[in-house]
């Protein structure tokens, strides 16, 4: 694990725009799967991708017409509970990070997988999940 100090930037790029961080396994439970409307789950981690890619990619999302109810967030490598409780709900897929899951009324209905994000810039993801808004939210 990476001292908190170092990943602290890494949260706040999500929870200072709103995403509410799981941190837990407990939290997952009880948050997540009983989420009513759609949800978006990321899945955070330290690596060069996380930066530059998904987490702008998904906080820029939110600039669109729709965006989802709810914004959650676990943290691979860190908060490992609330992530393998989180990855529990993001089956069939494999364990994957960053990542980024859309769920409606607690059942995933779209999920991005690393290999998607890797090579992608951050505008590319956030113009992808707008679509995914448009046909979920």
């Amino acid at each position: 694990m990476y001292p908190e100090e170092l990943v602290a930037p890494m949260r706040a790029d999500l929870t200072n725009n709103g995403f509410i961080e799981l941190r837990d396994k407990s939290q997952v439970d009880n948050t997540l799967p009983s989420a009513k409307g759609t949800s978006l789950l990321v899945v955070n981690s330290v690596c060069g991708c996380a930066a530059g890619s998904a987490r702008p990619g998904a906080v820029g999302s939110l600039n669109g017409e729709k965006k989802p109810d709810n914004l959650f967030t676990v943290f691979a490598g860190q908060d490992s509970a609330a992530v393998a409780a989180a990855r529990e709900l993001l089956l069939p897929y494999p364990p994957s990070s960053p990542s980024i899951g859309l769920f409606k009324d607690g059942e995933l209905v779209h999920f991005v997988e690393r290999h998607h994000i890797e090579g992608r810039s951050a505008e590319m993801i956030a113009s992808h999940l707008q679509e995914v808004y448009k046909e979920f939210c």
